[in-house]
């Protein structure tokens, strides 16, 4: 038996009620949650907002009670048949899918979360590379070269290190975003793509 997860390392999990068959609500979980959920009597899920383990109902007290588990025939979404203590959706409704969809949206919204930017960020530094607008300060950067490159890199891994150290939380994500996007550049330039760093990642977990 596989799990596969996405891109964020989640799994999608919809929570069914086991006696009425109504479709609860839609979560993720990671593998510490499904451990949790698994191991437990209770559901746990990951709360990509708060980058944490939910335990779903903490608050509440409209806790998910595992009945059963199913993993789909792909194994990338589970399916959890939970007999719940109370509504499910935070609203006070049974279910979190209670709004009607008669036609169209009306607008679209898109959610960013997590890395997904890098690969974004990656896109972009490679259409500068193309391009070479004269405004741009990445182009420039690669007109420069793979030398003042890496020096950057070096001086953005410092000042990181440094904020770290000195308990500087405010700026520490400003140098950590800078670190990251000199690294993009430098991945650029070098001809290699995200891609081998995260496979290379995947390798070693453990």
């Amino acid at each position: 038996m596989k799990v596969k997860l996405n891109e964020q390392g989640l799994l999608p999990a919809i929570a069914q009620d086991i006696n009425t068959g109504q479709v609860l609500m839609l979560g993720y979980m990671n593998p510490g949650s499904l451990k949790r959920t698994v191991e437990g009597v209770q559901v746990w899920f990951y709360s990509r907002s708060r980058e944490d383990l939910w335990h779903k109902g903490e608050v509440s007290g409209n806790y998910l009670n595992l009945r059963e588990a199913w993993l789909d025939c792909d194994g990338d979404t589970i399916l959890l048949k939970v007999e719940p203590d109370g509504p499910t959706c935070h609203t006070g409704e049974t279910s979190c899918f209670f709004t009607a969809l008669d036609g169209l949206p009306d607008e679209y919204e898109l959610t960013e979360s997590g890395a997904g930017i890098l690969d974004e960020l990656f896109g972009i530094i490679r259409d500068r590379k193309r391009d070479q607008p004269e405004d741009s300060y990445t182009a420039k950067l690669l007109q420069e070269g793979i030398g003042r490159i890496a020096q950057k890199v070096i001086e953005e891994a410092g000042e990181s290190a440094i904020a770290a150290v000195q308990g500087d939380t405010e700026n520490l994500p400003k140098e950590i975003a800078d670190l990251l996007y000199h690294s993009m550049v430098l991945l650029a330039a070098s001809g290699v793509t995200p891609n081998a760093v995260w496979d290379e990642l995947r390798s070693r977990r453990r």
